[in-house]
């Protein structure tokens, strides 16, 4: 749904910012007034690497009026080759100061704020205050767990990213939506616990061009919040397969509000003991989980083992005879997975639980493998 603008337009443009912004100033919708409500934007972006270098490229082009730039790296050599808007004679330099360049090169209106520090639970409140909106360009979950908590404290949007490989996810998460949208947090799409360790992009690589188009569709996004145009992602997340050249989208809903209007069951609340796998199941649509221990006798009963992890937790390993498909990739079309007995698996069985439910849904007899890959690890090692 279309939200109103985000930003109350400044009073006027210069001469040269309207003949610099002109092409933006003839688009329907856009036009004038929206282009001085990006000129009164102050967008908080958290990384200047792969998504974060064409976000300062694009939002300092767009005419954005204040960037504060958070990152406490330097330029390495091999940066080069995704991080567009560092030279190779900024190598050794810190990243910050690429993007203070660059964006006085194609906005001279425009403020940047470099701050050259890591951000931390501890001063992420004060490197965002006074952003309208944040962008989260980083490439660690611990570090991006600390801006969406940012963004939840401040009540500001937080337009997200994330790229590994060849795959790209790209979303909205708002706290405090306005227009009665739903509040989106990251939570919703990784709850606590659901994401183990992840290998970094120095050991799996990542495709260099891809990171301008996730980029570029942050960027975007920004702008749209922030001029109350178009449809943003809030309750959307975007995926992108570079190498079949596909997207798709996954409905993404508030995990809380579903609760909140659930009726309360022993199932549903946390403090209440788990259910027993072999007792009956009190509603179809919550997916059984079985014990590891279990494995064996599912597959030698014809049950398939599907792994709905991301593709660089499959790297480090999976069960023997067990099918990779993403979850989002579930989510998108469960019915292409087919029916029968199907054991699902995540790192610790929070993912596998709502895939799960997904293929009940489309007529699967889907269970989980309590515990994930976490406790087939463990009993291996046992």
């Amino acid at each position: 749904m279309a939200l109103s603008p985000l930003v109350d337009p400044v009073d006027i443009l210069s001469d040269a910012e309207r003949a610099r912004t002109a092409r933006h100033q003839v688009l329907a919708g856009l036009g004038e007034l929206g282009q001085r409500r990006l000129r009164a934007a102050h967008v908080a972006v958290v990384g200047a690497g792969g998504l974060g270098a064409p976000v300062v490229l694009a939002l300092a082009a767009a005419g954005i009026g204040t960037l504060t730039i958070v990152d406490d790296d330097v330029v390495e050599l091999s940066n080069l080759q995704r991080q567009v808007m560092h030279r190779l004679g900024d190598v050794g330099d810190p990243k910050v100061d690429s993007a203070v360049r660059v964006a006085a090169d194609l906005s001279p209106e425009t403020t940047v704020r470099a701050m050259r520090e890591r951000i931390t639970d501890e001063n992420a409140d004060a490197l965002l205050a006074g952003a309208d909106l944040v962008i989260d360009g980083t490439d660690t979950f611990d570090t991006r767990l600390v801006v969406a908590a940012a963004a939840e404290r401040l009540g500001i949007p937080l337009v997200w990213g994330v790229i590994q490989e060849f795959a790209a996810q790209i979303t909205v998460f708002w706290s405090a939506p306005t227009d009665g949208a739903d509040a989106v947090v990251l939570g919703d799409l990784y709850p606590p616990g659901s994401v183990g360790e992840l290998p970094t992009c120095a050991a799996v690589g990542v495709f260099g061009a891809l990171c301008l188009q996730a980029g570029a569709i942050l960027s975007m996004e920004a702008i749209k919040l922030i001029t109350g145009i178009g449809d943003p992602l809030l309750g959307r997340v975007l995926v992108i397969d570079a190498l079949r050249a596909k997207t798709s989208e996954v409905p993404l809903r508030p995990s809380r509000a579903r609760k909140t209007a659930a009726p309360t069951t022993a199932a549903a609340d946390p403090a209440a003991p788990e259910a027993d796998p072999a007792a009956p199941e009190a509603d179809p649509a919550v997916p059984v989980e079985i014990p590891v221990a279990a494995l064996s006798a599912e597959t030698v009963a014809g049950a398939r083992l599907l792994d709905v992890r991301e593709d660089a937790e499959v790297a480090t390993g999976t069960i023997p005879g067990a099918r990779h498909v993403p979850l989002a990739q579930v989510l998108a079309e469960p019915s292409a997975l087919g029916a029968g007995r199907i054991v699902v698996i995540c790192q610790a069985g929070v993912r596998a639980r709502r895939a799960a439910a997904a293929l009940r849904a489309a007529g699967a007899d889907a269970v989980v493998l309590a515990g994930g890959m976490d406790a087939w690890a463990a009993e291996r090692v046992s």
